[in-house]
């Protein structure tokens, strides 16, 4: 038997997760799950992600591309960078993380814990 495709969009995602200053919409497909996240001036990790996930730091290692704006990321050893529109960035645990400007940012990542629990 042959291999079977799948096909989503954001359009009509799977899951649809809000919080002040941003939304995430979550299309679960080929076992994973994908997310396309957009994140408002405004928008820190410590006030708005930290009362929902319980922890001082974003614990969950992740990867991001960034399609827009710039995201301010501190490590818990106190390493700070900006991240950029078209880069791919290797997040460990233990991170936090802010959007700096007037520019909304939105990536794309693997994101099924985001703001959960």
């Amino acid at each position: 038997m042959g291999a079977t495709h799948e096909q989503q969009d954001f359009d009509t995602p799977t899951e649809t997760r809000e919080s002040p200053h941003g939304r995430l919409d979550l299309v679960r497909i080929g076992g994973a799950e994908i997310g396309h996240l957009t994140r408002e001036p405004g928008w820190c990790w410590s006030t708005v992600v930290r009362p929902v996930a319980g922890t001082e730091w974003c614990e969950a290692p992740h990867f991001q591309y960034r399609v827009s704006g710039t995201l301010r990321v501190r490590t818990c050893d106190g390493i700070e960078f900006d991240a950029a529109p078209g880069q791919v960035t290797a997040l460990p645990a233990e991170h936090s993380a802010w959007v700096v400007g007037s520019e909304p940012v939105v990536d794309r990542w693997g994101a099924s814990r985001y703001a959960r629990r």
